[in-house]
């Protein structure tokens, strides 16, 4: 793979993360250390864009993203701010000439998302979304055995992402929890995840039906201070999904998961078998064969654990027996749009594919708020 330099705007928890997956791809896949260079690094102050460069080992930082995009030596901006800016910074960066690598959600609304969409287009530079949880070798395993056919015809499915981090009503609020920072809730911070997921395994939404709530609705301000904010956007979703091809589906996000501290599990049911992917046991995807069932005395019955652990192709460390991390599947959704960038290849997934996902959260919104079944195509048409 050529040598690629990246330039990172903004440096929170995601940020940091996004760097270290970035350090470790030469070691994974036996590429020399400069392959992957974080080169500069852009947060809003000057004294945080300092520490991050510290702590990232790059010479350029800046607290003005625009001065990242203007080094010609930089190839791929990475944007991992808050989402109110994205819009912002990915027109801007595509006007500059560079690919185009951004955290989920892809924007605050629709016709941000057709926008940077129309931007990436018009400047030919490649883009991808962090979506994952589609590196996951039990999710890539998946999608193989259903391009074999292994369910037959698709019954159902699920898709639940909970997690337990809202559940204290004396947690200060965060910009996660505020609409003109984050666009939106739970849907947008966690949905987002399992519908990415759902569209790769079973391909474009047709529809949606969503109740959506706000189960603490005021936070403190800070720590230690008596003053409250309104929280404006969801904690909890439900939703009904129709896809292109006529299944239907449950989805559920929740942030008041009490005792599940990152709990992702994708299911579906087919004629002839089943799949089931839980993040938190990621060496493994659960698989039942009704043609085993129905062998004399009910054969093997039952779901079967598929050895799926670190198989990542062409990956020389660690051993593939070891079993992947959220940071590895990080490093791999990098670590194939870098190749592509490189190769010139396809990425997946593009922003194209994040704009699918806005649609469908924008049909989820307006489901939950006129108590009706939504079609995505009529999030699309509103605005473009």
């Amino acid at each position: 793979m050529n040598p690629l330099k990246i330039g990172l705007i903004g440096y929170g928890g995601i940020g940091r993360v996004h760097a270290l997956a970035y350090r470790s791809i030469p070691f994974y896949y036996g590429l020399p250390a400069d392959s992957v260079q974080v080169a500069g690094v852009a947060t809003t102050h000057a004294e945080s864009a300092r520490k991050a460069a510290q702590e990232i080992g790059c010479e350029f930082w800046t607290a003005d993203y625009r001065e990242l995009l203007a080094r010609p030596d930089i190839d791929v901006v990475d944007v991992t701010v808050p989402n109110v800016a994205h819009a912002e910074i990915v027109v801007a960066a595509a006007q500059a000439g560079k690919h185009i690598y951004c955290e989920k959600p892809l924007a605050m609304n629709v016709a941000e998302a057709q926008r940077m969409v129309a931007a990436a287009n018009a400047a030919g530079v490649k883009t991808q979304m962090t979506f994952n949880f589609r590196f996951f070798p039990a999710i890539i395993r998946a999608r193989q055995l259903m391009d074999e056919g292994f369910l037959g015809k698709i019954f159902s499915f699920r898709g639940r992402y909970y997690r337990s981090s809202y559940i204290d009503p004396l947690k200060p609020i965060s910009w996660r929890q505020q609409r003109a920072v984050a666009g939106g809730g739970v849907l947008f911070d966690l949905g987002s995840h399992v519908l990415d997921l759902l569209y790769y395994l079973l391909g474009d939404f047709d529809q949606v039906q969503a109740v959506m709530e706000t189960l603490i609705t005021e936070r403190p301000a800070a720590a230690n201070v008596q003053e409250t904010v309104a929280v404006d956007v969801d904690d909890i979703v439900f939703m009904h999904a129709r896809m292109a091809d006529g299944t239907l589906g449950l989805v559920e996000s929740s942030r008041m998961g009490t005792g599940s501290p990152n709990e992702l599990v994708v299911e579906i049911f087919g004629e002839k078998g089943a799949l089931r992917f839980d993040a938190q046991d990621p060496s493994w995807l659960q698989v039942y064969d009704v043609r085993d069932a129905n062998k004399p005395l009910g054969g093997l019955r039952g779901m079967t654990k598929v050895e799926t652990v670190g198989r990542y192709e062409g990956a020389r460390s660690p051993d593939w027996s070891m079993a992947p991390s959220f940071v590895r599947a990080h490093a791999e959704c990098q670590y194939q749009f870098l190749k592509a960038v490189a190769e010139d290849g396809p990425a997946a997934p593009t922003l194209a594919d994040g704009l699918h996902i806005q649609a469908v959260m924008a049909a989820a919104e307006t489901s939950s708020r006129e108590a009706r079944w939504v079609r995505v195509a009529e999030m699309e048409e509103r605005t473009s």
